[in-house]
């Protein structure tokens, strides 16, 4: 099975949240439970983490605490997030994307234990996991037990890759010193961050993951049985998070990563671009389980999803990029191979904005070399030996 929209046929997998209340219900019971989660933090049949614990009669629900994008998931990305109160059960929702990315002692205050229940796409860059490495540290340092009810990275549980995050270069879209794809999931890699004292001060947070059932890392999240919900307004689909640790590295230059369009980081380009000049370079690289090809658009501000895109309104040229065997994309050579292919073709127009790009790839030495026309397996090659390291670190924290 290849394409990347072939649909589950039987649940195959059960979930960290399936499992709380039938299994580990203990960790819960009696206490004044907090839960760290959005509209991706549902059972397998749909139901809400929060209607699921707060209906349970075990426990009482004190607070919920949302990542970006706010705890029903409709805010466009980057845009601040306020705190409410929840519509339906009136507890206090606070906002980890707005003034303060890590809980206060204020916000925790009267939680017994803090419970994560949230969708990874697997990449560094994306910001729920620096929200739960922010979310743990403070239940540490405030002694509140911290339960992850575990989830599928969708990508799968195999491939590790791009350069590990450079201190200098730390910032909520890469918290930790991991590289761009991990492999693991968010159970995983809250043990790894845990364990090896990666926290403020090496704090070390009283750890809990209730793992998944049935889960096999060679699989893809429509092998799961399980229904993809957009963990993000601009993650689709699968296919589209396969893609997005390489093509993300496009919000960082000048130009658009498809923000503003049906398909976001399958479609990039450029008022100024040349397809036709682009994809001779990208047919020199080779770009393993994508077919790229020549496209048109003009992004637009689509409500909820996209606000004052790059490029907004005004008509692009570029390149839409297919998956046809996503077992053999490899999304961070792709990402490095298409930001060259656009340097080489438009080595003027095509600008690497140097701190968001940096922070971004977390090496300054990505942007150096594409800036000096390097080839990507040269560019790839740089990471190998920091790369190998964490995968030695990683491989102690696996648990499927």
């Amino acid at each position: 099975m290849n394409a990347a929209s072939d649909s589950p046929t039987t649940a195959t997998v059960q979930l960290g949240s399936d499992r709380l209340l039938r299994d580990s219900s203990s960790l819960i019971a009696g206490k004044r439970v907090g839960i760290l989660t959005n509209h991706t933090g549902q059972l397998s049949d749909g139901r809400s983490i929060i209607d699921a614990i707060a209906d349970s009669g075990i426990c009482t629900l004190h607070s919920l605490y949302g990542p970006e994008h706010g705890i029903a998931g409709d805010t466009p990305d980057g845009k601040v997030v306020e705190h409410a109160l929840h519509p339906r059960y009136g507890v206090q929702v606070y906002s980890l994307y707005g003034k303060t990315h890590k809980p206060t002692a204020e916000m925790l205050n009267g939680v017994d234990v803090l419970v994560c229940d949230i969708q990874d796409v697997g990449a560094r860059f994306y910001t729920f996991i620096s929200t739960v490495a922010l979310a743990m540290e403070a239940a540490a340092e405030q002694s509140i037990p911290f339960i992850i009810l575990d989830r599928p990275n969708p990508i799968r549980g195999l491939d590790y890759d791009g350069p590990i995050r450079d201190q200098s270069l730390r910032s909520f879209v890469g918290w930790m010193p991991i590289p761009i794809t991990h492999g693991m999931t968010i159970g995983e890699l809250a043990r790894l961050w845990n364990e090896e004292g990666w926290s403020a001060n090496g704090v070390k947070a009283q750890l809990e993951v209730v793992t998944l059932q049935g889960w096999d890392r060679q699989m893809w999240f429509d092998e799961t049985g399980l229904s993809w919900t957009a963990p993000s307004p601009n993650m689709p689909t699968l296919e589209t998070a396969i893609i997005y640790p390489g093509l993300c590295f496009l919000e960082g230059t000048s130009v658009s990563e498809g923000r503003g369009t049906s398909q976001p980081f399958q479609i990039v380009g450029a008022p100024w671009a040349d397809p036709e000049k682009i994809l001779r370079h990208l047919s020199d690289f080779g770009t393993a389980g994508v077919v790229c090809s020549e496209t048109d658009f003009v992004p637009k501000e689509i409500p909820g999803i996209a606000s004052q895109p790059k490029f907004e309104h005004i008509a692009c040229r570029g390149v839409r990029i297919s998956v046809v065997d996503r077992n053999v994309v490899q999304p961070v050579r792709l990402g490095v191979s298409v930001l060259a292919a656009f340097k080489r073709a438009h080595p003027a127009e095509m600008i690497l904005r140097n701190r968001r790009f940096d922070i971004l790839t977390g090496n300054k030495s990505v942007r150096q070399m594409l800036e000096r026309g390097v080839h990507p397996d040269e560019v790839c090659e740089g990471w190998t030996q920091e790369l190998n390291s964490f995968g030695q670190i990683r491989s102690k924290y696996l648990m499927y």
